[in-house]
């Protein structure tokens, strides 16, 4: 027994119980990584939360814990008689990025399944044009789209902000879920046409089902870029249509010649905790989404 365990040990294999000292050190770096960017990304969050319940009198202490905790930030968000409206902010943003995300994904599967499965000229050149279009900076469009819209009679209407939030969620869905759909075999379908359903049928029965993680992770993608969309906003929409980034832009405090800043980080609260839970609940499906298109089986 002696003389086979001295044996095992000196040909390279490691007793139970003592790690090298090599992978020790790795683990170390890789959860150390970890930890500086979770706080590197929650930090600010915390902060604004933690500001959020502090008094306008301690806006400015420093301390990690909010002293003297209120809800009256969160009051005075959603006070209609200081000239906020964040509540109806909150309904038009959800109005303007749902209904843009509807549309982006809906006629994205499309384009996205076509460019993915069909040959034809100038595919790849489409393509280019899509990738272009999702770099473009929308900035540039904020005077052209103004005159445009003001000229029909659209400005301060959820028409101006849909459309070309439209504009910015195609090409995210067109790109990633092109991605996708080049991953899933042929065959899948041909067994479908062999089994009698036309191609229509076999898109709506076999391909939409299995896509379903790609067509989840571009949906919520596509919302939340809707969600935050700000340049564009804060041009063509007025007090009855602004979004809720537009609307904490303009803020007003709850005393004379205070700023708002504890109020302001009380709506962003409101506003980022939702799509925080949304991730949390959903994390799996958005991962599936994110790897299926990118892993070959």
């Amino acid at each position: 027994m002696t003389t086979t365990v001295e044996k095992k040990s000196t040909s390279g294999l490691t007793p139970l119980g003592n790690k090298p000292k090599s992978n020790v050190w790795k683990n170390i770096r890789m959860y150390s990584g970890f930890v500086i960017i979770v706080v590197w990304g929650l930090a600010p969050f915390y902060w604004m939360v933690a500001t959020s319940f502090r008094p306008v009198a301690f806006t400015y202490d420093t301390s990690l814990w909010p002293t003297n905790a209120t809800w009256d930030n969160y009051k005075t968000a959603f006070d209609t008689s200081l000239g906020n409206n964040f509540g109806q902010s909150l309904i038009n943003s959800v109005i303007i990025a749902g209904i843009s995300t509807l549309i982006g994904v809906a006629v994205g599967v499309f384009a996205s399944y076509a460019l993915a499965r069909l040959e034809f000229k100038g595919k790849y050149l489409v393509l280019g044009f899509v990738l272009a279009a999702s770099m473009f900076p929308g900035v540039a469009l904020v005077t052209p789209l103004f005159q445009f819209f003001t000229d029909i009679g659209w400005f301060g209407t959820y028409q101006a902000l849909i459309i070309p939030n439209i504009s910015f969620v195609l090409p995210l869905t067109i790109y990633t879920l092109t991605a996708f759909f080049r991953e899933m075999p042929w065959e899948l379908e041909e067994a479908a046409k062999i089994d009698g359903a036309t191609p229509g049928q076999a898109f709506r029965k076999v391909i939409l089902p299995l896509a379903a993680p790609g067509l989840f992770t571009t949906a919520i993608l596509a919302f939340i870029a809707a969600w935050n969309e700000f340049v564009i906003a804060s041009q063509l929409s007025n007090a009855s249509t602004a979004p809720v980034t537009v609307a904490i832009a303009n803020f007003t405090g709850s005393q004379p010649r205070v700023e708002p800043y504890t109020a302001t980080m009380a709506a962003g609260t409101v506003v980022t905790v939702p799509l925080i839970i949304m991730v949390l609940l959903f994390q799996r499906k958005i991962v599936a989404g994110l790897t299926a298109g990118g892993v070959k089986g």
